[in-house]
């Protein structure tokens, strides 16, 4: 990260410097005499969690302020779901099924990007977790329009290295799911949900939230594959519950393609967030 200082005081990262070409004495082996900034046990006590979730959030603003990226399209999607080619490799027929939408996220993506090259790669900037399946194909579909694409990957026990389509210097590593969601959201001007499972669910309903209770503005939020979701949704049930009003489910739309997507994306007005929720 650039660093234009305003300071006559000498910087942090020379002092470092010095610090690790001091004598070696016992003193200057002690834990205690490590520079608290550079000391990566110090950091990752229990009682530095604030300062741990301030960095993870302040690290990645900085870069994308940096690389003057004003707004982004977020693709949530399932990690399992095949490419087409791969699909015969499937762990279930539904999975091999739902390989189609691999196409349609890197179709998509590769769409908006060619939007986003317009803008100097500011704004319409695809971002996904980072990881495969839909993830993967919303960053290959980026790289081969020849733009950028951010990926916000998380530190998980089993999980792999960032696909190889993220832009590099755009990929990020999170610890806390809560600092990833905030950078989801932060720049989003369109949200699209493909299937997945537990984790594209817990995205996608934190997203609707937000936006039912006017803590975020209302953005296109479009959900990949209208089989799908009601089949695992029982959108009616809700409202007929009363848990949630008729008016929440104008909060989002359902959509088959790549391009009846980019179309929404492309005829969208300005929707400011909701005063009141409906209902209460």
């Amino acid at each position: 990260m650039n660093d234009p200082r305003h300071s006559i005081f000498r910087d942090a990262g020379r002092d470092r410097e010095t610090a690790e070409q001091i004598p070696d004495t016992p003193q200057t082996r002690a834990p205690s005499y490590r520079l608290a900034f550079a000391d990566e046990s110090f950091l990752c006590r229990e009682e530095l969690r604030p300062v741990r979730l301030q960095l993870e959030l302040l690290k990645p603003q900085l870069i994308l302020d940096e690389r003057q990226i004003d707004s982004t399209v977020v693709l949530f999607g399932g990690a399992r779901i095949p490419s087409p080619a791969e699909k015969a490799g499937a762990r279930t027929q539904t999975l091999a099924e739902l390989s189609h939408f691999y196409e349609e996220a890197r179709i998509f993506a590769q769409k908006m990007t060619e939007k986003s090259i317009e803008t100097g790669n500011r704004e319409f900037v695809i971002a996904t977790g980072g990881g495969p399946g839909v993830m993967e194909a919303g960053n290959l579909g980026a790289e081969q329009a020849g733009g950028v694409s951010i990926g916000l990957n998380i530190v998980l026990p089993h999980e792999q290295a960032p696909n190889e389509h993220v832009t590099p210097d755009l990929c990020f590593n999170f610890h806390y799911f809560a600092i990833r969601k905030m950078h989801f959201l932060m720049r989003a001007r369109a949200i699209c949900v493909f299937p997945g499972g537990f984790g594209t669910l817990d995205e996608m309903f934190e997203a609707l939230t937000l936006i039912q209770t006017g803590r975020m503005e209302r953005v296109p939020f479009l959900l990949f594959g209208r089989s799908f979701w009601e089949t695992i949704i029982n959108w009616k049930a809700l409202e007929d519950a009363g848990t949630i009003s008729p008016e929440d489910l104008d909060l989002f739309r359902f959509v088959e393609s790549a391009d009846e997507a980019a179309a929404i994306i492309e005829e969208w007005g300005p929707a400011p967030a909701r005063d009141d929720i409906p209902g209460r």
